[in-house]
């Protein structure tokens, strides 16, 4: 902890000269870039693997019609499809899972108020006029929705839900692309209910924003808004 919160304000420091006060919010979306430039291989990995599931799409619609009346039969034979096909089902969960270590390092980081036994000094620090180390609740407790900090928390929601629309309409396009089940027998068992949740669950983070630190909700918003933009360019 010690180590990463003099990383910060090296960081703070080095951009203090551009960005003043809120140096040390700048020093966190700059933070957050490199961890997602670091797993960018494995981004792009995920993307192919998505591409190659897309290829299967046209298989796994004929194991759907072969054992429609045998939903764990057709589970096995999706399962050695992808096995056989050296596609994991998983792949694109390895840049998120990869990044949780950063993001609970900022959470840790600005929800102590000691460190190595010395005062936290980065809880001083704000983005704007909203401490790095606070919550949207004392935004509204200090000012309402539309004081000072709860100005900068809405610009957070604008962009947040923006990018999760964007992520919506993307995962809605991709799902009606896939061929449908052939018949209710043939859907893979909980499958029909996870597809129909996915495209929501962008929105989620609307909620995590609303709750952890700001320094974690800005990890959060600008990783999110990298992801959309890699995937986009990703999918091209």
């Amino acid at each position: 902890m010690s180590v990463f919160a003099r990383l910060v304000e090296h960081l703070a420091d080095l951009l203090a000269p551009l960005f003043h006060a809120s140096a040390a919010a700048a020093a966190i979306v700059l933070f957050t870039a490199l961890v997602r430039l670091l797993v960018h291989p494995l981004s792009r990995a995920a993307a192919r693997g998505r591409r190659a599931r897309a290829a299967l799409q046209p298989r796994i619609a004929a194991l759907r019609e072969k054992h429609a009346k045998d939903p764990q039969r057709l589970q096995r034979a999706v399962l050695d499809l992808h096995a056989e096909e050296k596609v994991s089902p998983l792949s694109g969960c390895l840049p998120s899972l990869l990044q949780l270590p950063a993001f609970f390092l900022l959470y840790h980081l600005f929800s102590s108020t000691t460190i190595g036994g010395e005062t936290n000094g980065l809880l001083g620090h704000r983005l704007f006029t909203a401490p790095l180390g606070g919550h949207w609740t004392d935004a509204l407790a200090d000012g309402g929705a539309f004081g000072p900090a709860g100005l900068v928390y809405l610009a957070l929601f604008a962009v947040v839900a923006a990018v999760a629309t964007v992520n919506y309409r993307r995962a809605r396009r991709t799902l009606a692309e896939q061929p449908a089940p052939a018949g209710a027998g043939g859907e893979v068992p909980g499958l029909g209910a996870v597809n129909r949740a996915v495209p929501f669950l962008s929105f989620f983070t609307l909620v995590t924003v609303a709750v952890v630190p700001l320094a974690a909700a800005l990890y959060v918003v600008t990783s999110t808004a990298w992801s959309a933009a890699e995937q986009s360019l990703l999918s091209r």
